[in-house]
């Protein structure tokens, strides 16, 4: 494991790594999607402020309860000066994404429930069927199967 001396001011990706727990390549895939950033030496390594430990175990958390990145980056951008989110941030975002994960598990715990009801080509029943087709919203819509679109064959040879 990398050490990182207690007065450096800023972290390799493989320190930053090893103190986050998250992988080099995860670390890279934060930066190109602008929930880290670092800074680049004359060398050109990139090099991390500590604050991107922070930001790091942030986005992990977030991510383990099932936020999508695109959220997490969002929420970022709109702290003060792209300042690193504490306690109180956290609170503040967790509640308004509580919402969203209870949608979330009502739909799971459907899903659930009626899984034995389905075969899984489409269902036997169009009508009844709240996992393709809660309260038979296509039937409202439109007459028939219409859940795959439909495919072109081509003209058949010598017709």
């Amino acid at each position: 494991m990398p050490q990182t001396p207690s007065n450096a001011p800023e972290l390799t990706v493989g320190q930053l790594a090893a103190r986050s727990g998250a992988a080099v390549s995860a670390l890279r895939f934060y930066e190109s999607k602008g929930l880290i950033s670092s800074s680049r030496t004359a060398g050109n390594q990139r090099r991390y402020g500590r604050d991107a430990l922070r930001r790091v175990a942030f986005v992990r958390a977030a991510q383990r309860v099932g936020i999508p990145l695109a959220v997490v980056r969002d929420a970022l951008a709109d702290l003060p000066q792209g300042r690193t989110p504490n306690r109180e941030d956290w609170a503040r975002l967790s509640e308004g994404w509580r919402t969203e994960l209870d949608e979330r598990i009502k739909q799971l715990v459907r899903l659930r429930d009626h899984l034995t009801d389905c075969i899984g080509c489409g269902c036997l029943s169009l009508e009844t069927c709240v996992l393709s087709n809660p309260g038979d919203a296509f039937g409202e819509r439109m007459a028939g199967s219409r859940l795959l679109p439909e495919r072109r064959r081509p003209p058949a040879a010598g017709g």
